[in-house]
């Protein structure tokens, strides 16, 4: 059985930039943080993705909140949301773990629920994007349409699992100092690698990323996410996807190739692709004007092409 705390993280470490301060509320027995801007429909929900935080859309969340409501929210394992320990070796199996890519689509609609969103533009970046998928598979009727920037399909989170029989001979406990130990020597240099201008990235935006290696548990989350880890076969289930749907990728894209992004918009049956020139992995950090752009270009044609439903 998998076995859950409710003990929050603590903050991010005082005195760095952040997106507006945000709140912790229990959904699906877990404490989430989330942060809520804005009224008016579309409802719009933001998925960041691995490594990150909701700290990830400080650049565009105020934009996107203007005409419309906004949730934001720290994915399990990542930023201020609680990172509940799985006790079982096979736990990852379990139905209800929290870690598994199809809990953290049910978390996504719980907290739609939660915060009376009836349907929601999902928006996924990288393996955000994974379970912005997953959450149109599970639950379509509360999904309006798909911003999917760099989204990770064909490799990477959604093709990656570790065998059943290894499981039980990688103590958690170890795991986590091991994964702990690398994510700290590596950190930086994963993070410079979603941009394409690494000057982009300044010393403020890494420090506040930084400070995320700080809360309770973080490197039991990252440990407790790889073990739940498992392929989903979404490139075989994207023609029952029929929402609008906005491919975003960068040019410069080194995590997830350019190429894989044109076969998404090009395997979605309802989907237009956008290429933003000299940016990388993550255009609303690097390119925020252009992507607010492209984004409210898509949801005014939303808007022209269908009735409101949220």
């Amino acid at each position: 059985m998998t076995q859950r705390s409710n003990k929050p993280v603590s903050p991010l470490v005082p005195g760095t930039p952040t997106i507006p301060p945000g709140q912790l509320v229990t959904v699906n027995q877990l404490q989430v943080h989330t942060t809520l801007a804005g009224q008016g429909a579309p409802a719009m929900v933001l998925l960041h993705g691995s490594f990150l935080s909701a700290f990830s859309w400080r650049e565009v969340l105020a934009p996107l909140a203007t005409h419309r409501t906004v949730l934001a929210f720290d994915r399990i394992a990542f930023g201020q949301t609680a990172r509940p320990a799985v006790r079982h070796p096979w736990g990852h199996r379990a139905p209800d773990n929290p870690y598994r890519p199809e809990a953290q689509a049910d978390l996504t609609v719980a907290l739609m629920d939660r915060f009376g969103l009836d349907t929601a533009v999902l928006v996924g970046s990288s393996t955000g994007g994974t379970v912005a998928l997953l959450t149109a598979l599970r639950h379509p009727s509360r999904v309006r349409a798909l911003v999917l920037v760099g989204a990770m399909v064909y490799s990477g989170y959604p093709v990656s699992e570790i065998p059943l029989w290894v499981l039980p001979l990688l103590p958690n406990r170890l795991m986590s100092r091991v994964v702990g130990l690398v994510f700290r020597r590596a950190y930086a240099s994963l993070l410079r690698s979603f941009w394409y201008d690494r000057a982009k990235m300044t010393p403020d935006v890494l420090a506040t990323y930084q400070s995320l290696l700080q809360v309770d548990h973080w490197s039991q989350g990252i440990w407790e996410l790889i073990r739940a880890t498992h392929r989903l076969g979404l490139d075989e289930r994207l023609g029952t996807i029929s929402v609008p749907s906005l491919v975003l990728t960068g040019e410069h894209d080194r995590t997830v190739p350019i190429e894989q992004s044109v076969r998404l918009a090009r395997e979605l049956p309802n989907a237009h692709l956008v290429i933003i020139p000299e940016c990388g992995h993550l255009p609303h950090e690097e390119q925020p004007e252009r992507f607010v752009h492209e984004v409210g270009t898509f949801l005014a044609r939303l808007s022209q092409n269908a009735p409101q439903r949220c």
